[in-house]
Order: structure tokens, then sequence, then C-alpha cells
């Protein structure tokens, strides 16, 4: 059964951050806030962790996961930039962008695209995911909570507990944070290629 954490989505409660860090370092899967829809997240380490998101999404082993950063700092240790890149990501992070880059050898290879060696990366801008991160100290493996057969994500923290419970180990409930996805772009190939139009502009790439 999941434990449910309802916190306040400007300044959340520092006491219910640090047991929900407590159980994603004992190996938990949670679904959580962001600027861009609630997502499901694990540690990176954490192998069953990345299997059970693919079970509750009904995912193949090729699905990209995401790795959610809590700054750019912690995005760089992931993937190769280019000064291009560099300055166009900074300039628009935190936000609703996932971007997709070489990945570094920081990375596990069992989370990169197999022939590419790339992986999505984002910093959100949503004040609970952020508190969760630096409380962690290590960037999150993430997926949206798109549940098999629905067109939209979930939206809200209780209706998550309640068709997840036994699947999940905490939900962390802010309130409503909208049903679009990211805009998700491609620096793979040296440029800028927006392959989904989703909350962030994508007139900026």
């Amino acid at each position: 059964m999941a434990r449910y954490f309802d916190v306040h989505p400007d300044n959340p409660q520092p006491r219910s951050i640090s047991q929900v860090v407590d159980i994603l370092r004992n190996d938990g899967v949670i679904a959580y806030p962001t600027d861009s829809c609630y997502a499901l997240g694990s540690r990176i380490d954490n192998h069953d962790g990345a299997d059970r998101i693919r079970r509750i999404r009904h995912l193949d082993d090729r699905h990209h996961f995401t790795l959610v950063c809590a700054d750019f700092a912690q995005l760089g240790h992931l993937v190769q930039l280019s000064n291009s890149a560099f300055r166009a990501i900074k300039a628009a992070t935190p936000g609703p962008y996932t971007f997709i880059l070489p990945a570094t050898p920081e990375v596990p290879r069992r989370l990169a695209h197999p022939k590419k060696r790339s992986v999505g990366v984002r910093i959100p801008d949503h004040p609970v995911v952020t508190a969760l991160l630096r409380e962690l100290g290590e960037p999150l493996l993430s997926s949206t909570l798109l549940l098999p057969g629905q067109e939209d994500p979930m939206t809200e923290g209780w209706e998550i507990k309640e068709e997840l419970d036994h699947q999940l180990d905490a939900v962390l409930d802010a309130g409503d944070c909208g049903r679009e996805p990211t805009t998700v772009v491609d620096w793979t190939e040296g440029a800028p290629e927006v392959v989904r139009v989703g909350a962030g502009d994508p007139d900026r790439f």
C-alpha cells in the first residue's frame, strides 16, 4: 500500500520530503508532481524500480526513461553538451522540456538508447520536485504517469493513490500540475530537432 503525502505546492513540508526520500533510498517507486504532469520515479541504481515502472505503464525494454535533475550541474554529469547545446539548454531550464543527448559514462548502459547511447534529461520548474531532488542528492529515473489505454496523464494525487495503491510505495500530492507533457528536443545529431511539442515553447529551438 502506497503512503500518501499531501504537500504544499510552493512550500513543501521538509518532513514529508525527507520521508519520501527515505522511501526512494529503500528502493521505492513513487508518483510525484512536476511542472508538466505527474511522473513515476525511482533511484537510478534501482534496477527493480525501472522494471516496476515499465510494468505499471506496459512499456517494453526500448522505452526511453528520463533522468530528472535538480540543476544544470547535475545534468552536465549525465550528458555530453556542445557549446550551442549548453547555451540553449541553460537558457531554457528549469522548464517543461526534455532533452535527448549523448550519455556520459555516468549513465548506466541499461538506461541509454542501445544504439545511439543517448538519454533524456530534464530540469523541472516545480518547488516540490526541486526539494525532493536536493534532499535525494542525485537525479531521479522517471517516466510520465500515463497509464495503458489512457490518452491523458493522471492529474490528481488522490486518484493516483486509488488507482496504483498496490503498485507504488508513495504518492506525493501537490495538487493538479496539468496534463500537458514536456516538449522533447533531440540534440543527438548536433542540432536541435523538436520531436514532440508539449508545454514548453518549441519556437526557441
